[in-house]
């Protein structure tokens, strides 16, 4: 891609965005809507055989995959539906996330590029660190869902131990509660800007 070419892809990428916001808007309203009619349905807020339960009951293949995993956790029938509209919002975000890292990554490395071999020097060292976190990130969530020692659990484990395990042994803990991530997540933070404003 030529520099103009990569100028407008990150520009085309921003235009998508302003768009996934305005369609993810009108999706959750729609689902937010449709998540009340199935709650009222299943909570007999409504004639069971009326026509609005008859189109809450058609929902029901939608939400059947998200009342069988909440299923598992003690979660009631009655909620799936906002479990639901939850996992929408997830999705929705998940998207909009992707599509703006995307773009953001593709504009750092335009920027660097143009800035020479210092701007490369940073963009690595800014992305090594962000990596890093992300993998702090990643450790917790897979320590909530059971998903420590997968192959990405390991990883995450292998990528932020060397900085955790010091940490945790000078950390106090709370009650149950690991605060290291946390802290070194802003450890993580400051020591980047540190590095940054040294090169």
């Amino acid at each position: 891609m030529t520099d103009f070419g990569m100028a407008e892809f990150i520009l085309l990428l921003h235009v998508l965005i302003v768009w996934l916001r305005v369609i993810f808007t009108a999706v959750l309203v729609v689902a937010a809507a449709l998540a009340a009619l199935a709650w009222a349905e299943r909570t007999r807020r409504i004639n069971a055989f009326g026509a609005l339960a008859r189109l809450a009951r058609k929902l029901d293949p939608l939400i059947a995959p998200v009342e069988r995993r909440i299923g598992r956790f003690g979660g009631t029938h009655a909620n799936a539906p906002w479990w639901a509209l939850l996992a929408v919002l997830l999705i929705g975000a998940a998207l909009l996330g992707l599509v703006g890292y995307l773009r953001d990554v593709l504009s750092s490395i335009y920027y660097a590029i143009d800035q020479g071999p210092r701007g490369i020097a940073r963009l690595v060292v800014s992305s090594l660190f962000m990596v890093i976190q992300v993998a702090l990130i990643g450790r917790v969530i897979m320590s909530w869902i059971g998903g420590t020692y997968s192959r990405l659990g390991q990883l995450a484990y292998r990528l932020t131990e060397w900085f955790l395990g010091p940490l945790r042994a000078v950390l106090p803990s709370i009650g149950m509660v690991d605060i290291s991530p946390m802290v070194a997540y802003f450890a993580l933070s400051l020591i980047r800007g540190v590095v940054l404003g040294a090169i």
